[in-house]
């Protein structure tokens, strides 16, 4: 096989940060994804309608001529968020979901939930709405392992969401770990996941053995690769209609990475397509990528599927060692290795 066509992917999980920062690389996703949902955790975070809209001008603004490019926005749930607030975003086509981070779980979650009974008031009323709750599954008790915050949250936090509102739709975000596949199976229509494509590429000792490399540090962590980056292999080229592209593609400055206390996030906007087409030619599944990158997403959120197609044409190509960066620099995944597929229209 030497192209692959496919319906134009989405991305339904992207951070692309603001300003100078993101304007040097949101034409990467605009190129290769026809919608990504736009994650909010800026400084000071997207809270409500009016910010939302305000940031996806900015992104349109910033988007190459002619770019059919949609972002799709979403508000950061904290302890504070109204009923109204929700009932304003659900009135706007361009906002799509709500963001769930837990207090301190990742970068600039500072203003996150700190006891999810506190929003049960707006997880009933997103449920009435048919507004999706986006979830960063962990928690981040300091006596629970690293390794262990994706599986005790499903225990302790998700389950209770579910029980307690059955019919709100859920995306379990970046999971990591062949407890949160389960999960999935295990759940109804309403429940899904996104992959990034560190998480179906590498496992913890990419990260560790040798030396501890920063570019690979992200969170959720990287898990073991059995039974859980095989776990999350499976399940992405499963043909499973509820596991769906979301990069988590989250660039950094490089310096903010090499550091003492490293930022966590992975930046694959670059080459997203390209990377999950090697995980799946990889599994001998690449028939399956496009309904992985194309379908069951808009599926999912009730969304038509994109008119355009893409292009990946066999050839190695070496990821460059870094990209402009507003006025520094990003490293990419993968930095300096060589690929298999290529984006070429």
């Amino acid at each position: 096989m030497k192209t692959i066509s496919l319906i134009k992917p989405d991305d339904w999980h992207l951070h692309l940060r603001s300003g100078p920062d993101m304007r040097s690389i949101v034409e990467m996703s605009a190129i290769q994804m026809g919608r990504a949902i736009i994650m909010p955790n800026l400084t000071p975070p997207i809270i409500n309608t009016s910010q939302a809209l305000a940031y996806r001008a900015e992104i349109m603004e910033a988007l190459p001529v002619k770019s059919n490019f949609s972002p799709l926005m979403t508000l950061y749930l904290t302890d504070t968020t109204t009923i109204k607030d929700i009932e304003s975003a659900a009135k706007e086509s361009n906002i799509v979901a709500i963001k769930f981070y837990p207090a301190g779980a990742t970068t600039n979650s500072q203003s996150g939930v700190t006891s999810i009974d506190k929003v049960f008031p707006v997880l009933e009323a997103m449920q009435k709405l048919d507004m999706p709750l986006l979830v960063h599954g962990e928690v981040t008790d300091e006596n629970v392992d690293i390794f262990d915050r994706e599986a005790v949250f499903i225990d302790k936090v998700l389950e209770k969401i579910v029980k307690n509102f059955p019919s709100l739709k859920i995306v379990l975000e970046h999971i990591t770990t062949k407890i949160a596949v389960d999960f999935i199976l295990g759940s109804s229509k309403h429940i899904a996941a996104t992959i990034t494509p560190q998480h179906l590429i590498a496992n913890r000792n990419h990260m560790l053995v040798g030396g501890i490399k920063p570019h690979y540090y992200c969170l959720p962590v990287l898990k073991r690769q059995n039974p859980d980056q095989k776990a999350l292999l499976k399940a992405a080229t499963s043909g499973n209609p509820r596991f769906f592209l979301g990069t988590d593609s989250a660039p950094h400055e490089r310096h903010e990475k090499e550091a003492a206390c490293g930022c966590a996030g992975v930046f694959s906007a670059y080459a997203a397509i390209e990377l999950y087409a090697t995980v799946f030619e990889s599994e001998g599944a690449i028939e399956k990528l496009e309904g992985f990158s194309s379908i069951f997403g808009p599926d999912f959120y009730g969304l038509p599927h994109n008119q355009e197609t893409v292009t990946l044409e066999r050839g190695p190509w070496k990821v460059p060692m870094q990209y402009e960066f507003g006025g520094s620099q990003v490293v990419p995944f993968l930095a300096g290795t060589e690929l298999s597929w290529k984006f070429v229209k």
